[in-house]
């Protein structure tokens, strides 16, 4: 293994100012440093990143912390952010929790070990105290979904409005039988999706308990399962909305499966815009969520933060607005008359 020491022999200079000229201190002028440099390069030097944990120094690294890599959502999330963090020498390290909380500490202390920078994530439903203990040692934001516990700092969508803008697309078009698939509610997005829901609802007293299917918004079947239980009611729904990414791959497969005709059957309006929903059918009709601006935006203000010496992290919410993305896969039944709440403009996305 190249060492210091044949960096030092090579250029003739003590082992301490080729240590020094690594960790750009001042101390060593510029021109000594790039000579450093260069022959590390050539040479093959790499850094020891356990010794520079021994010496205080902090690693480059950022952790990152997502439910489910499977989903594009968090896919899309996880690029655009090492991107962006890739620019001030930054380097993104992904976790994933299933969101599973002892996981989820796991993988925390993992990255605390390795002297991260810090952390950026989206957390469980209910962290465990030794998880949020550990968070408060060193700068974090959440992204998403958001606990009082982990502090003030978090990225997010509005989902109150996303699933409004769903409904509101349905009931204008004279839907009443509308049913609702979506996270559980004990994650915060989960109880802000159905809210809005619900909301939407309200005012034509259209409300059915038995339309609402809340589930793991990472089970795979769970979309299709789903299905199968409101198509099987007595009075089915006529319309659908979803509220995760996962429910709507399953919920069109399970429509693909049956050879169920869409919209004529049952009109669909899916969660977030996936490449391939625009090619789904006529194409999906599907509530846009800007996720690679959501992340750029958290990245650069996580590094703004990270830039001060020592690192501060104010409180901030930065809230994102969905947009209402129609294609073919919902028809009119009856029209109605839109109130203000319910007239989505169209709008292209480019988000997952």
């Amino acid at each position: 293994m190249v060492t210091i020491k044949d960096i030092a022999a090579r250029l003739n200079v003590s082992a301490s100012t080729v240590g020094r000229a690594l960790a750009d201190d001042p101390r060593i002028s510029s021109g000594m440093k790039q000579k450093v440099q260069e022959v590390a390069d050539e040479i093959g030097y790499v850094a020891n990143r356990a010794a520079r944990m021994m010496r205080g120094v902090s690693s480059n690294l950022v952790g990152l912390i997502v439910p489910d890599i499977r989903n594009g959502f968090y896919s899309t999330i996880a690029h655009a952010l090492s991107k962006c963090l890739e620019q001030d020498g930054f380097q993104l390290t992904l976790s994933e929790t299933d969101d599973d909380r002892a996981v989820e500490l796991r993988h925390v202390r993992e990255l605390v070990s390795a002297n991260v920078v810090g952390m950026i994530l989206v957390p469980s439903a209910k962290p465990l105290p030794e998880t949020v203990r550990l968070l408060k040692t060193m700068p974090h934001i959440q992204l998403l979904r958001q606990h009082a516990a982990l502090g003030e700092q978090w990225f997010g969508i509005d989902d109150h409005k996303a699933l409004a803008l769903a409904v509101g697309h349905l009931l204008a078009a004279g839907h009443r039988r509308i049913a609702y698939v979506g996270p559980s509610t004990d994650l915060p997005t989960g109880a802000a999706r159905l809210q809005g829901y619900r909301d939407a609802l309200a005012p034509t007293n259209a409300w059915d308990a038995e339309l609402e299917v809340c589930g793991s918004p990472s089970a795979t079947d769970f979309g299709r399962e789903a299905l199968r239980r409101l198509l099987a009611l007595e009075k089915p729904p006529t319309g659908l909305v979803l509220g995760a990414v996962q429910h709507t791959y399953s919920v069109l497969d399970e429509c693909l499966s049956r050879g169920m005709r869409v919209p004529e059957e049952l009109s669909v309006v899916g969660f977030g815009d996936e490449p391939g929903f625009r090619w789904w059918g006529s194409g999906l009709t599907t509530i846009g969520l800007p996720v690679s601006e959501l992340a750029t935006a958290c990245g650069l203000w996580f590094l703004h933060q990270l830039r001060q010496r020592p690192p501060v992290m104010p409180d901030y919410r930065s809230m994102s607005t969905p947009t209402l993305v129609i294609r073919g896969s919902t028809r009119t039944l009856v029209p109605m008359p839109a109130t203000s709440a319910q007239k989505p403009a169209r709008a292209k996305s480019r988000s997952a």
